[in-house]
């Protein structure tokens, strides 16, 4: 009856060893941790429109609104798999699907056989999970000599985004969605005196203005976000593996000291 206590005392010393060696483990591998985690989210939406191309709808459509809680994947601004174009007009998928300008009608268009299937997020979605996966490689062989940037920087790695995003949302709102003032861009062309081709003005095709920024704006994103985050992510899991390598080496030494008495 007395031998509960020990008992539950070497369980408690085994948990708590256990999870130390999942924690220094942790602290040693977190960048391939995040790195295939990384890896998987930014992989599945391109598996959706691949499933539905060969047939496999559940798989698809579970993709489709998985993601549906992270995008507003509006088609027009979304890359497509196995068709003749990777990005669709707003106009063609209206008079396909839907000739409306309701967000919520439109995102529910995910492509057919004819025009291909829709990738599960947006193209803005696409450069900056893209980015933080490859700067986040990059970040390896830099990682002694990187620096964190501090976080007012990162508002300005940040900034493009939100204007871009903000401006998007209130030409949508108020313009409607095909109508707003970046959709037409005609501020744009009045600046430029109309330099570009008519395709780079209007609309969200790849190679638009509309396009770019978005490409850019995600680049951007994705560069500052692992040049704030990773190299103090870094410091603070390689202490941890530190301090836990040191509790190990005060245990093994307790333990020859034991042994040797």
């Amino acid at each position: 009856m007395m031998s509960a206590p020990t008992n539950v005392s070497d369980n408690g010393r085994s948990l708590t060893i256990s999870l130390n060696k999942a924690l220094y483990w942790f602290s040693r591998h977190w960048l391939l941790v995040i790195t295939l985690l990384l890896l998987i989210f930014v992989g599945l939406p391109w598996l959706a429109p691949l499933f539905m191309s060969l047939g496999w709808n559940q798989a698809g459509e579970t993709i489709y609104l998985i993601y549906s809680t992270q995008c507003h994947q509006l088609p027009q601004r979304s890359f497509f798999l196995f068709g003749e174009n990777a990005m669709i007009p707003l106009s063609t998928i209206q008079s396909i699907w839907s000739n409306s300008e309701n967000p919520l009608v439109l995102r529910q268009f995910i492509g057919s056989t004819e025009v291909g299937w829709k990738v599960a997020w947006s193209d803005r979605m696409v450069y900056m999970y893209t980015t933080l996966l490859i700067a986040g490689l990059a970040f390896w062989p830099l990682r002694k000599r990187l620096k964190p940037i501090p976080w007012w920087v990162l508002m300005l790695f940040l900034l493009p985004m939100a204007v871009d995003g903000l401006t998007h949302m209130i030409s949508d709102v108020v313009g409607g969605i095909g109508g707003g003032f970046r959709y037409t861009n005609n501020w744009l062309a009045a600046l430029t005196d109309s330099t570009f081709p008519a395709t780079f003005y209007t609309g969200d095709a790849f190679g638009s203005f509309n396009s770019w920024i978005r490409l850019l704006s995600g680049i951007l994103f994705g560069i500052g976000v692992v040049w704030f985050a990773y190299p103090h992510l870094h410091a603070s899991f390689n202490e941890t593996a530190k301090q836990i390598a040191g509790k190990f080496q005060q245990v093994e030494a307790s333990v020859k000291t034991r042994e040797a008495s």
